[in-house]
Parts: C-alpha cells; sequence; structure tokens
C-alpha cells in the first residue's frame, strides 16, 4: 500500500473548509451524558454504552496535595517556595509576568529554569528524564523551543530538523527502552517518548507560509520545504518503530511518537494541511501510530474538525493520532468570541465529550485497526484526566495507546495523585529545552497562558508547604 495520497486526494484534502460549516459531522454538545452520535460515516450507536463524558458535577474542590514536594531537592523545593510567592494572587503574578522579560537569565537558572525546563543540551534532557523516572514518570514529550512565530528570524531550520531528529535517537528512544527494560511492567504500560514539532521552527517566515501556503506560489514552494523537513524527523521516528515493533511484537503502542503542535488560530489551516500530509505518510493501516495532531477544543469548530478529520483518514486509509488541548493561545487568540466557546464550562464539556469518543474509538477495535490510533490527553484539569483514567480500567490492549500529559511543572500534585492513587502508567511531562532565551520566552508564554492554572495549583499552600519542608531539611527533622 502506498503511504503518500495520490495527487487527487490531497487535492480533495484542501478543497475541504477547514470547519465543515455543512451540516455537522460530529455535535458532541448535542447531549452531555452520551456519544451515540455520528462522525464521519460511523456510529458510536452500534458500539457498547459509553458512560458519561462529563464528570460528576464539581461540589467542592479539596485543596491540592503538596505530598509531590517530599521528592525533591532543597533547591527545587526553594523554586517551589519562589514559584508559590508569586503566584499570591492575580495582582502579584500579573506584576510576575510584567517584569519576567528584565530578569537576568542567571537568576531565572537559578530559581526555577529546572521546574519548567529539561535544560539546554541534550545531556542535560537525558538527566531530566532520569529524575521523572524517580518520580514515577516513565517517558516525556520534548520539545526543542526554537520557533519563528513571533519575529523570531534568525532561525536555521536546518539545524532544528538535525537537533530534533538527534533528540529521537539519543534521548528518546533510549530512555524508552531502557524504562521498558528496568521498570519491571508490562511493556505495554510503558508510554512512548515524544517529541514536539513546532511548525513555525521548520520554515522562516513561517506565519506567511502557514497562512497563505494555498493562495500564493511563492508561500506554496516554501510550505513544500516545510512539508519536508518535517518528514525528515517523522521518517526517523516511523524507521525506529519499525524497528523496535520487530523487537518487541508483543506491544501495541509506538515507541516514539512525533507531535505536531498547535499555533494560532489564523496559521492553523497550515497546521491542519501539513499534519494530514504527515498521517498520509507515516501512519499507515494495521500499524502502531507514528505522527500525532493538536485539536485545541476550545475552538467552537472543533467537533466538526474532529469528526472530518477521522472521515479524511478514513477515506484516506491511514490513522489518525490526537493530542486534544483545551487551547495555549487563549489569551492571545485575536476575535476570540467568535472562534471560541462561550464559557469555560462549554469548553470543558466539549473536551470532556472529545476524550471520550477517542478513548470509545481506540478500546473499540482489536490490535491496531482503529482509524483513531493514539490519543494524548493533555491537560491540568483533574475530571478530565480522572475521566480518562476510568475509561481505561479495562484488560483492552488498546488503552496503552492513550497517555495523559501535563507540563514539566505544572499540575504537579494531580499527577503525583494518579501514580500513588491510581497507579496510573500511561503518563508523561511536556519538556521543553533549548537556547537560554528561547526557553526564557517559553517561560514567558507558559505564566500568560497558564497563569490561572498555576496560581490555583500553587499560591500560598505551595509556599507554605514548600517553606515547611525546607525547614525540616535544613534542621534534619524530615
Amino acid at each position: 500500500m502506498s503511504l503518500v495520497l495520490r495527487s487527487s486526494r490531497i487535492a480533495s484534502i484542501r478543497s475541504i473548509g477547514l470547519l465543515a460549516t455543512r451540516p455537522a459531522t460530529r455535535l458532541f454538545h448535542e447531549s452531555p451524558n452520551k456519544l451515540n452520535v455520528t462522525l464521519g460515516t460511523s456510529s458510536l450507536a452500534t458500539r457498547s454504552p459509553v458512560s458519561p463524558a462529563t464528570p460528576p458535577s464539581r461540589t467542592s474542590t479539596p485543596p491540592a496535595s503538596t505530598e509531590y514536594l517530599r521528592s525533591f531537592k532543597l533547591s527545587e523545593l526553594l523554586s517551589y517556595f519562589i514559584i508559590g510567592l508569586a503566584t499570591l494572587n492575580k495582582p502579584i503574578l500579573n506584576l510576575c509576568i510584567k517584569v519576567f522579560p528584565y530578569v537576568p537569565m542567571a537568576v531565572i537558572k537559578a530559581v526555577v529554569y529546572k521546574i519548567y525546563c529539561g535544560g539546554e543540551t541534550i545531556e542535560e534532557v537525558k538527566q531530566t528524564g532520569a529524575r521523572l523516572s524517580t518520580r514515577g514518570i516513565n517517558n516525556m514529550m520534548i520539545s526543542l523551543t526554537i520557533e519563528a512565530c513571533n519575529g523570531n528570524d534568525n532561525i536555521d531550520p536546518d539545524y532544528i530538523v538535525s537537533e530534533t531528529a538527534r533528540s529521537v535517537n539519543e534521548i528518546l528512544v533510549p530512555h524508552t527502552l531502557k524504562t521498558i527494560a528496568e521498570s519491571g511492567k508490562d511493556i505495554n504500560s510503558i508510554p512512548p517518548g515524544y517529541v514536539a514539532l513546532k511548525p513555525t521552527g521548520f520554515s522562516k517566515d513561517a506565519v506567511n507560509v502557514l497562512k497563505y501556503y494555498n493562495s500564493d506560489p511563492k508561500y506554496a514552494a516554501q510550505f513544500e520545504d516545510l512539508v519536508e523537513k518535517a518528514s525528515l524527523v517523522c521518517q526517523n521516528i516511523y524507521d525506529a518503530n519499525v524497528k523496535y515493533a520487530k523487537q518487541y511484537p508483543e506491544r501495541t503502542a509506538p515507541f516514539v511518537v512525533g507531535v505536531i503542535d498547535a499555533e494560532k488560530y489564523e496559521l492553523q489551516e497550515g497546521v491542519y494541511e501539513l499534519q494530514r500530509r504527515l498521517y498520509a505518510k507515516f501512519n499507515p493501516l494495521d500499524m502502531p501510530t507514528s505522527i500525532v495532531g493538536t485539536l485545541q477544543m476550545y475552538l467552537s469548530g472543533s467537533s466538526d474538525l474532529l469528526g472530518l478529520e477521522e472521515k479524511l483518514a478514513r477515506e484516506n486509509n491511514y490513522r489518525l493520532g490526537l493530542k486534544l488541548v483545551r487551547g495555549a493561545y487563549i489569551h492571545s487568540e485575536q476575535a476570540r468570541s467568535l472562534i471560541i466557546h462561550k464559557d469555560k464550562d462549554a469548553t470543558d464539556k466539549n473536551y470532556n465529550q472529545g476524550i471520550s469518543y477517542c478513548i470509545e474509538s481506540i478500546l473499540a477495535n482489536k490490535n491496531n485497526e482503529s482509524t483513531i490510533g493514539h490519543l494524548v490527553v493533555a491537560s491540568h484539569n483533574a475530571e478530565s484526566l480522572t475521566l480518562a483514567t476510568h475509561k481505561l480500567t479495562s484488560d483492552n490492549k488498546n488503552k496503552n495507546n492513550v497517555v495523559l500529559g501535563q507540563l514539566l511543572g505544572m499540575a504537579d500534585s494531580i499527577t503525583h495523585d494518579l501514580i500513588k492513587t491510581n497507579k496510573v502508567d500511561n503518563i508523561i511531562k511536556y519538556v521543553a529545552w533549548g537556547p537560554p532565551l528561547e526557553t526564557k520566552e517559553y517561560l514567558l508564554r507558559r505564566l500568560e497562558e497558564n497563569g490561572d492554572a498555576v496560581k490555583s495549583d500553587n499560591g500560598f499552600p505551595l509556599a507554605k508547604a514548600a517553606a515547611t519542608l525546607l525547614f525540616k531539611r535544613l534542621f534534619r527533622l524530615a
């Protein structure tokens, strides 16, 4: 079977509107408690009943546990104490965001860098992976944080391709194989290693390339080059999966996965086209899924888009890999009221129904036969993560194609609870790494885009808990 779409098929994909304005192929919002709705050309009505997509209503939320802090060193506890002080309340958080660009990198590295970033070099990222393993986090999604979305014209796409491919070979594959060999766990309980590919890092003038790839010949040619560069990394991933699938035939999940990161809404049509090209080349039928694309579920058209993506995958004979996020650009989107859900409850409902549908789709088939082949539940929301966990309690081997992920340094209390209380193995952390200036900009975006989550997760309870443990450690009381 050819892994590349015929030109007529590619043309048909391009001709389909981004959000499918005709009657929705997938209407998540009609029923909060069931998912027997039509998606593409299949219906879940023929499957076993789907449990409610929305968890029980929130009555009272217990304070986040700080038990996870006990596994950290003194220097890390000091960092968490400072983070707690910085997130005491909204005014303090906003002040920190304003002054952050002027803080010397040396101070940032000494205070909070290791909490949120994996390091500057491949060797440092390896050490981060080892530290995560001691906390029961069996793998990670690494991201070289160099991109050209916000005026950074000094990028070298060839360097990014080379370093990203190198990170697959020197970080993810060895780490995954070592964890499989040393964990003592079933081979299918170890999640894959993931590498995040930023489309804006694979081309100069990436904004225009992604916006005008299908309307301007100049940018169309540059887009083809972007696809080729991404394909070089993805070929590396695909080859690794083929190689190690022969060595470990009992494994149903891939060993390493390429994840296409989302960009701002105005660039997403180009990103979706890139994802589809890579799906078609590297996600053949009846094999583990090597490429995962991102859907931002805070977008009001995301449910229809999910239906469209599954329909295209079925029609063009490839498998679909998905990372579902609520949405990383909510504070910076233009015309937000026109493209996102009306409120957080609507977004939460859409997200929970989205992950429910994908999980049910994966579990409904044996081995690697489902159209939706792999899912990353990328969330800091305890209810969504609990919902996903409850749906994965069966002995179905395909459940190993569902992985839960959070950003390094965020939602650590939730991560700890999933591992220690719920005995979850399929959990990863998103680990940004790269040059100091780039990682500093990443840290700033995390404050800007996830400020509310940081504050609710941390603040005074975190500062108090970190200070208490620091005191006990210093005076040898703990």
